[in-house]
């Protein structure tokens, strides 16, 4: 996985999600526009082997599961021997809708600049804190990635530390000492607080900061659910027999970073590329950081 994580619960059993990292201030939310401080959770460390010390509180969530990505719908038998469909075609037209997104914002006359806050009163200090805090995770678990991201605007640099811990807070799923435990009707349940968060009905104080965010940047849901589907696959295969099945597999885990990321960033106006031909590229880089990830594991692995 592009991150790795680590995290240890005071309580735990197969139906409970991650909602904090370290000691935070949890928001509750009484309806869709506004959030009031809840109890300080605290939550006691876990050294990993790795010898990361990490603090983590968790919660259930009883949202109903909710459907399965785009580019995984299923394929009836006839379907697949009539028109056999390779990973990268199949990644290709989610980069398409992506990049189609973006075109038509701008076809529209829409702007990719960021969108003005809507202040209620008693919230902004608190969306202020919940930004501060994925930028204290994203500086301490990424402090490479974390400096780069310091030469952004403060808008986009906060929108990117906000996609980076819900991207952490997922892989944490599948890759930390607890994974044994999450079930798929767990990460239905995450998949369905993500629709809640791009609804402007977040659950927690991280969810709040990436709500925000998708509210301000032409960010689509389909990346974030793409990424979901690749921590399914995690629970149930580990190896894959050909390069099509691991292109999948890295588009899932790291290659929907790109695309997540695109909107953010932007693109500057005088560039005489394509969006599709920035988002091939997005993608194209995220792919090649998580083969790496791989290859710098092998001989771990062979080890164990």
């Amino acid at each position: 996985m592009p991150m790795t994580f680590s995290w240890v619960a005071t309580t735990l059993n197969t139906e409970t999600i991650p909602t904090n990292l370290g000691f935070v201030d949890s928001f509750r939310f009484k309806d869709s526009s506004r959030f009031v401080l809840g109890e300080r959770l605290r939550v006691f460390g876990h050294r990993t082997k790795k010898g990361r010390s990490q603090k983590v509180s968790w919660c259930s969530i009883s949202s109903p599961s909710s459907a399965s990505s785009l580019i995984t719908s299923p394929v009836t038998g006839e379907e697949e021997a009539a028109a056999p469909v390779s990973s990268e075609q199949r990644v290709n037209s989610v980069v398409l809708k992506q990049a189609a997104l973006v075109s038509e914002r701008l076809r529209s006359k829409a702007t990719l600049e960021v969108k003005p806050d809507i202040v209620i009163p008693g919230t902004l200090s608190l969306l202020s804190d919940a930004y501060d805090r994925c930028g204290e995770v994203c500086a301490e678990y990424a402090k490479t990635f974390y400096l780069g991201t310091l030469l952004m605007t403060p808008e986009r640099r906060r929108a990117i530390w906000a996609i980076y811990v819900w991207c952490r807070r997922t892989d944490e799923l599948v890759d930390g000492p607890n994974a044994s435990h999450i079930t798929p009707t767990a990460l239905d349940r995450w998949e369905s607080r993500l629709e809640e968060l791009f609804q402007g009905r977040p659950f927690d104080m991280y969810d709040a900061a990436l709500s925000d965010t998708v509210a301000k940047f032409p960010v689509d849901i389909q990346p974030f659910k793409d990424m979901i589907e690749g921590m399914r696959m995690d629970l149930r295969k580990s190896q894959y027999k050909n390069f099509d099945e691991l292109y999948l597999y890295c588009y899932y885990v790291a290659g929907t970073v790109g695309l997540m990321s695109v909107p953010v960033m932007g693109i500057a106006p005088d560039s005489q590329a394509t969006t599709e031909s920035v988002y091939n590229a997005a993608l194209a880089l995220g792919i090649a950081n998580q083969l790496t990830n791989i290859l710098r594991d092998v001989g771990e692995d062979c080890q164990s």
